[in-house]
């Protein structure tokens, strides 16, 4: 009887422990540092920072981002979808691309008046949705410099974390955190 208690604890232990290890596995993951480098290729303006570190979110670098991805034909900002930049951030991790190289951006936020224009302008066929992603600030077009678009499109789909959108004859690759699917 006395050898079945200790066993009893033993495993009752190594059991406690187990379960311990899988809870601090994920906390101890979140606290790698994440950040976004990105040229606005419209603008030229260039974004690298930094959005998630030890302490958790980075507000400051989360200000900056939402600035750089702003709708740069009217100035509006919006916050963006974290998940997205989790997203931007995977994905060029999945392309072995080092952290503060960036990605060409072609589009981020569009404000609802911008994407009417735009879907306007191109009429039926213009790719623009009337009810874009990119209005609520879960999407972005963009480029890898040195990624040939194949590549960073099939990266994307890779990941099955939302839309991926080829566009090789206009240059880009658009991805949100919405519905998987793509065209």
């Amino acid at each position: 009887m006395e050898f079945d208690t200790g066993r009893r604890r033993l495993l009752g232990g190594m059991l406690a422990l187990g379960g311990t290890a899988l809870f601090a596995t994920p906390a101890l993951a979140d606290t790698r540092e994440r950040r976004l480098a990105f040229r606005n290729v419209h603008t030229n303006e260039r974004v690298d920072a930094r959005y998630y570190g030890p302490t958790g979110l980075d507000r400051q670098g989360i200000a900056e981002i939402n600035h750089g991805l702003r709708d740069w034909r009217t100035g509006q900002t919006h916050l963006m979808d974290r998940d997205l930049l989790d997203l931007l951030g995977d994905l060029r991790d999945r392309l072995g691309v080092a952290p503060r190289k960036g990605f060409d951006l072609i589009s981020g936020y569009r404000s609802p008046e911008t994407n009417g224009r735009l879907k306007e302008a191109g009429g039926a066929h213009s790719g623009v949705a009337g009810k874009s992603q990119h209005m609520l600030g879960k999407a972005s077009d963009i480029a890898m410099p040195g990624v040939p678009l194949a590549t960073l499109r099939a990266a994307a789909y890779s990941l099955r974390r939302g839309g991926v959108g080829y566009y090789p004859r206009d240059g880009f690759v658009h991805v949100d955190t919405g519905q998987l699917r793509t065209w």
